[in-house]
């Protein structure tokens, strides 16, 4: 996502629409490949299988953006974007050109009842990808201006949940030191996030 002035993601959303805006798409594909590669991958795709789900879900966006926009009611891009990532995993599935060939009697490694049986579980890891993502990149901004310390007191007990005692005695510093870095960088984060989802 562009650092230097990033897009809520409405207007980000908007800029689609021009298949030419390379900054507009760098900064969507950079969110959302991840997040469809692995939504692919839990629903039974190999690697090389879910790269081909993601460029065939990115043409389908480029294609029918403007049509999801235009719509007087719609449903949230989230959910759009994951049935369109749901039924090209699907469909690639069923071809047989992805499939391993089978020895007679063999029992397929893919059973049609897993995708019903976890779908609403990979739609929940979907969404918790694409906010990964977010926090991902967030964090990687705020990293750049922050103090070492500071970062590390976050970084420490916040994503690695380290003691609070252990991190300050780590740091050298004390303990209200350690979580007034936590809350200040989790802020900075919270808000960047926020300022680029537009809310």
């Amino acid at each position: 996502m562009s650092t230097s002035n990033p897009d809520t993601r409405a207007s980000l959303l908007v800029k689609l629409r021009d298949s030419k805006d390379i900054d507009a798409w760098e900064d969507f594909t950079l969110i959302y490949t991840p997040v469809i590669h692995r939504a692919a991958s839990k629903m039974g795709l190999q690697s090389a299988d879910a790269d081909n789900v993601v460029q065939e879900v990115l043409l389908a966006i480029s294609k029918s953006i403007d049509q999801w926009l235009d719509r007087t009611e719609r449903t949230g891009f989230r959910p759009w974007l994951f049935r369109i990532a749901r039924n090209k995993t699907l469909d690639l599935l069923t071809r047989k050109a992805t499939r391993p060939l089978m020895k007679p009697g063999e029992a397929s490694s893919f059973e049609w009842s897993q995708v019903a049986q976890h779908e609403s579980e990979i739609a929940t890891q979907f969404e918790f990808e694409y906010q990964w993502e977010l926090f991902t990149r967030a964090a990687a901004e705020v990293r750049e201006s922050a103090a070492e310390s500071t970062w590390q007191a976050f970084w420490l007990t916040a994503v690695e949940q380290q003691p609070i005692d252990i991190v300050a005695k780590k740091l050298g510093v004390r303990e209200g030191m350690v979580y007034l870095s936590r809350c200040r960088i989790m802020e900075r984060i919270r808000k960047l996030v926020q300022q680029w989802e537009g809310t």
